[in-house]
């Protein structure tokens, strides 16, 4: 199944995705899910739709995030090569994503991270995440480990509250002036306990958080929470990565919570009480995603998060729906 003609033109037409071809990829991929993947099929047909009269992006219907829960999101056909589990507190459950093609995750996201930041090869990555062997089931740190890896560099590497020696392999690579970059990435918590901590100068670091504090301390408006990491760390700015287990793309923003999205991922908003009624020129709502790169699981994903649109097509993620579970990726450091 994985060396499906038909899959195979969708991958390539996925990775190659612009603005002006999307809504007819969009709809293919569809297409594709409708015949393949039992569950969204059921789901269509529990709505009442005929998939044959589905002509605009608008009128696919979005799979509620909450059923990755209890059902294997898997098209026909294909095994599972790994199975990324989402964070949580003790006794919730677990959102599941079932990954056939890893070597596809690992293109897609890294095609994603330096179509925006160039070549792997040009860092030195440090991870405030639980490391691989820790967390097996994250697809953060699968991807982080992968960029790692990519990234050809002894100093790069998971450094999981070894504050003093991450803060030394800082000093040294600053010191060392190898014309890398330095991208040091984690979760919110971490980040901002070592800014308290520590207080470290971190001017002409990429500093890239991946969520917020979910559980570990009060919940801080990103805002709130780029200020203090401005003002403690000596940065102008605090990067962001968002991505969840459901979805195999991410978008990153540069600054000010403003994220950039691959050509081939799609933010629509929704009314919040409302999940199947979508407002094109709605510029605030609950978050319905297109992520063609999910072509083996489900494309069309109702989240529970909440955000905003601006003119461009770029999004801000404003908070969760009030009924939401809390997840994310700082749920790893506490489990």
């Amino acid at each position: 199944m994985l060396n499906n003609p038909l899959r195979q033109q969708l991958m390539h037409r996925i990775l190659t995705c612009t603005a002006e071809r999307f809504e007819l990829l969009a709809l293919d991929v569809f297409r594709y899910q409708y015949e393949r993947n039992t569950v969204y099929r059921a789901f269509v047909q529990a709505l009442g739709l005929d998939a044959s009269k589905i002509h605009k992006i608008e009128e696919i219907p979005f799979l509620p995030i909450e059923l990755f829960k209890d059902h294997q999101i898997l098209c026909e056909g294909l095994s599972p090569a790994l199975v990324f589990e989402s964070s949580g507190t003790t006794g919730q459950q677990r959102s599941r994503h079932y990954v056939a093609d890893p070597a596809w995750y690992a293109t897609v996201s890294r095609q994603i991270f330096e179509r925006l930041y160039g070549p792997l090869s040009n860092f030195h990555i440090l991870a405030l995440l639980p490391s691989y062997l820790e967390r097996q089931t994250s697809s953060l740190v699968w991807m982080v480990r992968h960029f790692i890896e990519q990234s050809r560099s002894e100093a790069s590497g998971f450094y999981l509250y070894n504050y003093e020696e991450l803060l030394r392999k800082v000093e040294q690579l600053k010191k060392q002036a190898d014309g890398r970059r330095i991208l040091l990435i984690g979760v919110s918590f971490a980040l901002l306990e070592l800014a308290e901590r520590h207080a470290p100068d971190l001017s002409g670091l990429i500093v890239m958080e991946t969520g917020g504090m979910k559980g570990r301390r009060q919940e801080l408006l990103r805002e709130e929470l780029h200020a203090l990491l401005c003002e403690k760390m000596n940065l102008r700015r605090v990067h962001s990565e968002y991505g969840m287990t459901e979805l195999l793309s991410q978008a990153y923003s540069k600054g000010e919570g403003i994220f950039d999205a691959p050509p081939w991922m799609r933010v629509l908003l929704r009314e919040p009480n409302d999940p199947l009624t979508l407002n094109p020129r709605q510029r605030a709502g609950a978050v319905n995603i297109i992520d063609l790169a999910n072509i083996d699981s489900c494309a069309f994903i109702a989240t529970q998060d909440m955000g905003s649109l601006l003119p461009d097509g770029r999004f801000r993620i404003t908070g969760r729906m009030d009924f939401a579970e809390q997840r994310g990726c700082n749920m790893l450091l506490w489990q």
